[in-house]
């Protein structure tokens, strides 16, 4: 029967903390609504990017937005795909935590699979469990880091894999041990051909969203993996002794800097405390332009005319005098002076 060994160590509670206190400032933030959509495909963007460039996809992060917008991209094919089916991916785990489903099923793990390799893999090896032995090479070195189970065993350790997660024990482990345990043992089962990584961090972050943390879909841990996927390596190789705790140190750490990342970037949009006190919670609309000014003010503190150009440089002045009028309307925004040295500033 699956049962992992782990301490719960100083560092990881912090980190869990961390994580917990971001996420309440994230949830009960006033975030201006165009924002909330900009964050969401944003995370999209980085989870698809960094979930892919981990794994050797060599396209960069812009060809990965163009790729998601619809754009026309010069790449290798297998690379274009891999961003395509990440979205879908992530689309899917979306709407299965919004249906707050009570079990995460071997079928569903499947499906994530057969979505990940569609046109990448046979169509045998989609969504199906290997029956080779697979090895694990140090790509510069070509020594055998890790040698996973063997075929045969694959489908028990995933049933007691799967019993695991769907225990009900929500009260025992906390879901973001929860998430990095899994994440974990996925990649050490490594029940498919290819594909495991990323079916792995995608299940982790499953378990997070079904745990209630959420935090409006803007995180991405895979950016975290990516930005050192050296010692990402050699993190889950640690845990192959069998003890988890450095591991979810790592894992937990991890998830402390996106949540607070996060957290940050939306108390600096939304100005959190002030404009719920000033709109009584209410939700304000901005327009693209408006949230540009808006950003551009808390980052150089005023904005005057001869400078619209810059902020602006294919739209009139007329335009972007309208947009200033409407946040000062707004309550956002304030002119300091009357002539054309007039300089506009945050409230």
């Amino acid at each position: 029967m699956f049962n992992p060994t782990f301490s719960i160590t100083n560092k990881t509670l912090t980190s869990i903390a961390k994580i917990e206190a971001a996420e309440e400032v994230i949830k009960h933030s006033p975030l201006l609504p165009l924002w909330e959509k900009q964050f969401k495909e944003d995370a999209i963007i980085r989870s698809a990017y960094h979930g892919t460039h981990i794994e050797g996809n060599s396209l960069h992060k812009d060809d990965a937005k163009d790729i998601l917008e619809g754009k026309e991209v010069i790449g290798r094919p297998r690379d274009i795909q891999e961003i395509i089916n990440y979205r879908k991916v992530i689309e899917l785990i979306d709407e299965e935590a919004n249906k707050k489903i009570d079990k995460i099923t071997e079928l569903l793990i499947k499906k994530l699979h057969r979505i990940v390799t569609d046109k990448i893999l046979s169509s045998e090896n989609q969504g199906e469990y290997r029956t080779k032995q697979v090895i694990i090479r140090n790509s510069s070195t070509g020594e055998v880091t890790f040698r996973p189970p063997p075929p045969l065993e694959v489908p028990f350790l995933m049933r007691e894999f799967v019993y695991w997660l769907n225990k009900d024990d929500h009260d025992l482990i906390h879901p973001v041990l929860k998430a990095g345990i899994a994440h974990h043992e996925l990649v050490r089962i490594h029940p498919f051909i290819d594909g495991n990584g990323r079916v792995a961090r995608l299940l982790a972050t499953l378990i997070l969203l079904l745990g209630g943390y959420d935090i409006r879909r803007f995180f991405s841990l895979e950016e975290y993996y990516d930005k050192d996927a050296v010692s990402y390596y050699h993190n889950l190789q640690k845990a192959s002794s069998g003890d988890l705790t450095s591991w979810l140190e790592y894992f937990t750490f991890g998830a402390g800097i996106e949540f607070e990342k996060i957290k940050e970037k939306v108390l600096k949009l939304s100005k959190d405390v002030r404009l719920k006190e000033k709109f009584g919670g209410q939700q304000i609309y901005l327009t693209e332009r408006q949230m540009k000014l808006v950003e551009y003010l808390q980052e150089v503190g005023y904005v005057q005319n001869q400078i619209f150009g810059q902020v602006f440089p294919n739209v009139s002045e007329d335009t972007v005098l309208r947009d200033l009028q409407d946040l000062i309307k707004k309550g956002l925004i304030k002119k300091v002076g009357s002539t054309k040295a007039a300089r506009y500033v945050m409230i």
